[in-house]
């Protein structure tokens, strides 16, 4: 009797309706994205079934922003959930939505509502930048040290939500009370930047505080104003490094603050003294502005910036896959090669950097360089890479130990060559990161016209 109990549940199992469900929700074929730049977006799902044979035959989208309904599509006879365009009015700049769909397949059946998926829209006009451009107010060449600039400001309500709209003429590192804000590297990318230069959009609520708070961003050459190419020649897209950010902050009691760059901040240079992009960085840990990136720190020496007068007609939300760091690889051996080198084997070519930990005395200059093969005679060998010199070099100040690495510049490498460094090289104070793209493809960057 018990056998064929299950034999009939069974059965039954076998010829009950194919029951249907959705997930993997994207928009614009993004995950959750923060800064949308479109304002008619694209939604995509995946279908779940365990029986066979099961097809979507209709579906209805439904999207919703701070609780309110912004449209429905009602049920559309349709196959289709790659790239299902919303139809309803343009959606708003710098608002959170949600979204939710559910289909039909073709026994008749309709799924449950998917779980929600979010995205929020960035910047979608020009004039909504209300932020100005600022540089320093000091000329500096790309063979000098590098900007810093750095504003205080005081938040007296209870805050809802805040996002980062930030982009620069070069590369930038931005902190908000002296923590990096992101987990983005080599930002705003590398596209024709007199076309199309984008910005990079960080959801910084959890950054802020009541009271007083701090912002602090670098800038280096990047692509900007690197020499690139075979030829000696840099400044291709401007002379001047220069920061555009923008936090648009949100309260609980519904008002709203923006914070800009204009003519109140102020900068100075730091410790990065030289850095392109085939060459490498130079750090001066005895240049470092200690604390120029928290509250209370000591601005008097600091000058005024200069406010710049740049279009914001090529300014655009991020389209590329960005670049963060994702593995980290010990060293595999540590070899002395017949030429005498001390050189680091990290077991795999990999694009970019080694965070290494340094301790020494004041004005000791550590070089480390970068191959990625040796010789046939086991030395260190950098012929393959033309002219570029790819190496980064650190200048200590006489403290305890510090860790370094570069910070707008990459290589790509299995082996370094470290010069400078008395003693004996200890492998746990070097580390090697791989810097990647989001979708698991190598760090090199691509050029977007």
């Amino acid at each position: 009797m018990r056998s064929f109990f299950l034999l009939f549940l069974l059965f039954f199992g076998m010829i009950s309706p194919a029951q249907i469900s959705v997930n993997n929700l994207l928009t614009e074929n993004l995950k959750e994205p923060l800064g949308l730049g479109v304002s008619h977006p694209r939604f995509s799902w995946q279908l779940h079934s365990k029986a066979r044979n099961v097809m979507q035959t209709a579906y209805e989208i439904k999207l919703i922003s701070d609780k309110k309904p912004v449209w429905n599509s009602g049920k559309v006879f349709s196959d289709a959930s790659v790239y299902v365009d919303y139809k309803g009015n343009p959606l708003l700049s710098d608002t959170k939505y949600s979204w939710q769909v559910r289909v039909w397949n073709n026994k008749g059946k309709v799924s449950p509502w998917s779980a929600p998926a979010g995205f929020q829209t960035g910047l979608l006009k020009t004039t909504e930048w209300t932020a100005k451009w600022i540089e320093p107010a000091i000329e500096l060449s790309n063979e000098m040290p590098f900007p810093l600039f750095r504003r205080e400001f005081n938040l007296r309500k209870k805050i809802k939500s805040a996002t980062a709209y930030i982009t620069a003429h070069g590369l930038y590192e931005a902190f908000l009370n002296g923590k990096k804000i992101g987990d983005l590297w080599l930002t705003p990318g590398w596209t024709s930047y007199n076309k199309r230069l984008q910005y990079q959009a960080y959801d910084v609520t959890k950054l802020l505080q009541s009271g007083q708070n701090a912002l602090g961003v670098m800038l280096g050459n990047g692509w900007y104003r690197s020499v690139l190419g075979w030829r000696n020649n840099g400044n291709i897209y401007g002379k001047y490094l220069g920061l555009l950010l923008q936090i648009n902050i949100k309260y609980t009691d519904g008002s709203s603050e923006q914070l800009v760059t204009d003519e109140n901040w102020k900068s100075s240079t730091g410790e990065i003294i030289f850095s392109q992009v085939y060459d490498g960085e130079i750090i001066d840990a005895s240049k470092e502005k200690t604390g120029w990136k928290t509250i209370g720190y000591d601005e008097k020496d600091w000058e005024k910036v200069k406010v710049a007068d740049y279009p914001k007609n090529n300014i655009i939300a991020t389209v590329n896959e960005p670049v963060k760091k994702h593995e980290t690889f010990k060293p595999l051996s540590i070899i002395t090669t017949p030429n005498g080198e001390k050189v680091i084997d990290f077991g795999q070519n990999l694009v970019g950097w080694v965070a290494v930990k340094l301790r020494g005395k004041e004005g000791d200059t550590i070089t480390i360089s970068h191959a990625e093969v040796l010789d046939k005679k086991g030395n260190f060998y950098t012929e393959n890479l033309r002219a570029a010199k790819a190496q980064m070099k650190y200048v200590l100040k006489g403290e305890s130990e510090k860790t370094f690495h570069p910070h707008f510049s990459w290589m790509g490498f299995r082996f370094i060559k470290v010069d400078g460094y008395t003693g004996d090289l200890n492998p746990n104070d070097f580390e090697a990161c791989r810097s990647l793209f989001s979708n698991g493809a190598d760090g090199y960057i691509f050029f977007l016209q």
